[in-house]
């Protein structure tokens, strides 16, 4: 163990300000940590994977890193849009932030069958085979998931200086 501790030290102080240069020339200031934190998490996975000069290695984790953050934005804006379409008279005026918290505060179960529904386009039929219950008790989840959900919303609402009512 205390080898490949030694192989990743100087892997990390010999190529840590190469990498995080490189995913600062294309990746937002925010999502570089996070990127290179990832990157040398790969490292230490597949260690011994890890060719004798790992620079250019490196770089190709970090390129398959930020697309992969690249297509979790993407979903995540996607979901937002779905949620709009799904509440739009709660979310009109409520920030992405906001309906991702609202989300967020919801349970697991409720999560998952909004988004089955919402970003995942199943209709009810399918989201019940998805979830292994019947088309009848999707429904009646979904309509309470939905219900949850903008209430979530109105909680959200206060924050952003208006009332529940004003947000609709």
């Amino acid at each position: 163990m205390d080898e490949r501790r030694a192989r990743f030290e100087r892997i990390w102080w010999d190529c840590a300000s190469a990498v995080a240069a490189y995913v600062r020339r294309r990746a937002p200031a925010d999502a570089v940590e996070d990127a290179v934190a990832e990157t040398f998490l790969v490292a230490w996975r597949r260690l011994d994977r890890v060719p004798g000069e790992p620079l250019p290695w490196l770089y190709g984790v970090a390129r398959r890193t930020l697309a992969n953050q690249r297509r979790s934005q993407a979903r995540r804006a996607a979901l937002t849009t779905r949620l709009r379409l799904e509440l739009p008279a709660v979310a009109t005026d409520l920030g992405d932030e906001r309906i991702l918290d609202a989300l967020g505060a919801l349970t697991e179960r409720d999560r998952e069958l909004l988004t089955l529904v919402a970003w995942e386009g199943l209709t009810c039929a399918e989201a019940a085979i998805a979830l292994g219950s019947s088309p009848v008790a999707c429904r009646v989840r979904l309509h309470r998931a939905r219900r949850r959900l903008a209430v979530a919303l109105d909680h959200a609402a206060p924050r952003l200086g208006t009332t529940p009512k004003e947000a609709r």
